[in-house]
């Protein structure tokens, strides 16, 4: 017992040094991210927004290359799966695409998809200030430079990739939905969420918050009949049925998911598996995980939705082929631990521990992107600490929730007045 005591007074006493060096250092310590973030920034949406509009290589805008010309062959009555090979969306994807990309030549594409992605930038960094719980200008405006200048959001704008139309609206969508119960707000949650859906490798792990947190069907109801009518809406426009061409994307995007884990991804089940030799059944493997998430949340339905949406957004980058691009998902799990951190509910050593890993992600998201890429040792370094870091945040927020489920069921019983 003496032993467990003295443990329990040294790990105390490591909480408070630590809290007592943050606050004397935190000033230094926010300027000097700042200032190297402003440089990051600086740098990235520069070269980036240049390679998005201006650039007449291949490199340039690549992936809006692929949608535009996916989409006008779509529209056109032509058939994609099968002939255009980075077809590997649903047909309901391209008609939410066919505004940004259906009516305008790929010049003037590049210059909207530039414009749109300056506003989803900014409803990003908007969320995170928000919602973060920082409580000074200085965290602000750190918090304001975490998701300019972190390498995903560079390699997503240069592509003209989803992930930042899909991160704000589907974490608007959840709040949403979850914190307002009136149709107007859940009929504008829906619409969000189904504009999610756009990409669906990113945003359908969080449709089991849509399904199971908000207390009600409406919301879920909403998302898949609007996704059932664009399916039919995107369809109309080609000689095969609905079934036909959901089958028919589900195998190139299977085909995709397979080739990309072995040329480009990283970081994900697929990629791993394929490490170990097997390239066969993969599917399998991402619906297992995703059908553990579903369960995870609907057991866990009651918990902070910070915490479910931090969970949702590590499964939603390791559950099926991704790349650099879709790293950004990570920013969602930091902004849980930073609220940890400021949040005067949680316990001292859980601040401290939310801290220190969101520190270490930190460090990650403003890295040279070159680590990732670079010969062996240092990319095996990068992706070793990535998987490590990302690892270590899951089992914290899941052991989070365990924690909260744990309290507040000590709490119902000592108030339940058959215990009185």
């Amino acid at each position: 017992m003496k032993s467990t005591t003295n443990f329990g007074k040294e790990n105390r006493t490591y909480i408070s040094l630590l809290c007592d060096a943050w606050m004397k250092h935190r000033t230094k310590l926010l300027f000097s991210a700042i200032a190297l973030m402003s440089i990051a920034a600086i740098a990235r949406l520069d070269t980036e927004f240049y390679r998005l509009i201006w650039m007449k290589t291949s490199l340039g805008a690549i992936d809006l290359r692929f949608r535009h010309g996916e989409v006008n062959t779509w529209f056109a009555g032509n058939p994609t799966y099968g002939v255009l090979v980075h077809s590997m969306y649903p047909p309901a994807s391209y008609a939410m695409l066919w505004p940004f990309l259906g009516w305008l030549s790929f010049k003037l594409a590049r210059v909207l998809w530039a414009l749109t992605s300056v506003l989803m930038l900014g409803w990003i960094a908007y969320l995170t200030i928000r919602e973060s719980l920082a409580n000074t200008t200085l965290e602000r405006f750190f918090l304001l430079l975490l998701p300019l200048s972190a390498y995903p959001t560079g390699a997503a704008i240069g592509n003209g990739q989803l992930v930042l139309l899909v991160i704000p609206m589907v974490v608007t969508g959840l709040i949403l939905m979850c914190r307002n119960s009136k149709l107007t707000g859940d009929s504008l949650a829906a619409a969000l969420v189904l504009m999610a859906l756009v990409s669906p490798a990113i945003a359908v792990p969080f449709f089991w918050i849509a399904l199971f947190v908000p207390g009600r069907l409406r919301p879920a109801i909403l998302v898949v009949l609007g996704y059932v009518v664009l399916t039919l809406f995107a369809s109309s426009f080609q000689d095969s049925s609905s079934v036909s061409l959901i089958r028919d994307w589900f195998a190139t995007a299977q085909m995709g998911a397979w080739s990309g884990a072995r040329q480009g991804g990283y970081s994900n089940l697929h990629s791993w598996l394929a490490l170990f030799g097997v390239t066969a059944g993969n599917r399998y493997f991402s619906l297992i995980a995703l059908l553990a998430l579903g369960a995870w949340i609907y057991r866990y339905r009651k918990a902070d939705l910070w915490l479910l949406i931090g969970v949702s957004a590590i499964v939603a980058r390791i559950w099926t082929y991704h790349r650099r691009y879709d790293d950004l998902l990570i920013l969602l799990p930091m902004i849980a631990l930073f609220r940890m951190a400021k949040s005067e509910a949680s316990e001292d050593r859980s601040r401290v521990l939310a801290a220190i890993l969101f520190a270490t992600a930190w460090c990650i998201m403003v890295a040279p992107i070159y680590f990732i890429f670079s010969s062996p040792p240092w990319s095996w370094l990068m992706r070793g600490a990535q998987v490590i870091t990302w690892g270590l945040i899951l089992v914290f927020l899941l052991y989070r929730v365990q924690r909260e489920k744990t309290v507040s069921s000590e709490e119902g019983s000592r108030l339940n007045p058959a215990n009185i």
